[in-house]
């Protein structure tokens, strides 16, 4: 019997020793998964924050960009005002100028035809006025169109400028 309790405590013995080696065993993997858990986290953490920051830096310069877009075009309206509001003060300063011409020259010969010493006379110089008079107011439209025609170019070039633009770079950005 003493065989027998021997093998049981040797067997007894044995089985401690490999729950100890076992517990061991699992206590090292246990502390190794952690730390590989750990380093995993980490990583994913800063890979996650870098993709935060790249996407942020990127919406900040999207932003900037269309900023910077929002002001040339803002810009350009401005330059556009500017140009218009030219052309509507050279278009009334000719008006006036022309308008107090025609009147003088039509007091101017309403007086001369008031001195005509015959019909014949005062039908001349009614002719003379009238033919002059729609000459100059030909003369004046024609002006007046063509300062109406470049003041109209130069308030939609700022502007087709900035739509140039804009086309240009949304072509380059496919």
């Amino acid at each position: 019997m003493t065989d027998a309790v021997e093998t049981v405590k040797k067997t007894a013995d044995t089985v401690k020793a490999t729950t100890e080696k076992a517990q061991a065993n699992f206590q090292a993997g246990a502390e190794k998964a952690q730390a590989t858990f750990q380093a995993n986290a980490e990583q994913a953490q800063a890979a996650g924050a870098k993709v935060f920051r790249d996407v942020a830096d990127k919406s900040a310069a999207g932003l900037a960009e269309l900023n910077a877009h929002s002001k040339q075009n803002l810009e350009a309206m401005v330059a556009s005002a500017t140009a218009a509001q030219k052309g509507v003060e050279t278009l009334s300063a000719q008006s006036v100028a022309f308008t107090k011409k025609s009147w003088e020259d039509g007091v101017a010969a309403a007086q001369s035809m008031a001195q005509a010493r015959s019909i014949q006379e005062l039908l001349e110089l009614q002719t003379s006025w009238a033919k002059s008079a729609t000459e100059a107011y030909l003369a004046e439209v024609t002006k007046a169109t063509d300062v109406m025609t470049a003041s109209v170019k130069d308030s939609f070039k700022p502007i087709n400028e900035r739509v140039t633009a804009s086309v240009e770079k949304f072509q380059a950005a496919r």
